[in-house]
């Protein structure tokens, strides 16, 4: 017997898991911008709800006193992976290469990352969580691929090792 096409829509809704929606007006107080700063740079990142309603993570890249990045994390407390293979975000860029990085746990040294390229329009960008690699302050670490349990933060980060501005419209963040 054929699965009927209500049944494929309810098995592939209860597969996706919204981690974030910023249409819907949620709190903005656990998205947090991380700039080189911390290690005196100076570059200069912010986000903020722009006027559609999406977040919009924006800046200048400064490589002054070694800097060169700037990021947003967002901490969504402990978030279960078990069941998703993905993180699908919508999202428009400027047409530049950005880095998406997770952690399983916020105490841990390492992120597990990776790069997509953003096109200037709309897009979905898919990220399969067994491709994220571990990496710590941009170097990759010899040790295997994530394969957690859970997310503690997810975020993004601009640094091309160009003076360059750089602005990202995030509308969502799911699991699939």
């Amino acid at each position: 017997m054929m699965p009927s096409i209500l049944s494929i829509l309810l098995l592939v809704a209860m597969n996706t898991e919204t981690i974030f929606n910023f249409e819907k007006n949620n709190d903005l107080s656990d998205w947090k911008i991380v700039n080189d700063n911390v290690m005196g740079g100076r570059s200069d990142g912010t986000f903020y709800r722009g006027s559609q309603g999406n977040g919009i993570f924006e800046g200048s890249i400064s490589l002054k006193n070694n800097g060169g990045f700037a990021s947003v994390r967002y901490w969504p407390g402990k978030l279960s992976v078990e069941d998703y293979d993905k993180i699908v975000f919508r999202l428009k860029g400027d047409g530049k290469r950005y880095q998406f990085r997770i952690k399983n746990d916020l105490n841990d040294y390492r992120s597990y990352i990776t790069y997509f390229e953003t096109s200037g329009e709309w897009q979905e960008i898919e990220i399969s969580l067994q491709s994220l690699y571990p990496s710590y302050r941009g170097r990759t670490l010899d040790q295997p691929n994530f394969s957690g349990d859970n997310l503690e933060e997810l975020g993004f980060l601009f640094g091309n090792g160009r003076e360059e501005d750089f602005r990202l419209e995030i509308k969502s963040l799911e699991l699939q």
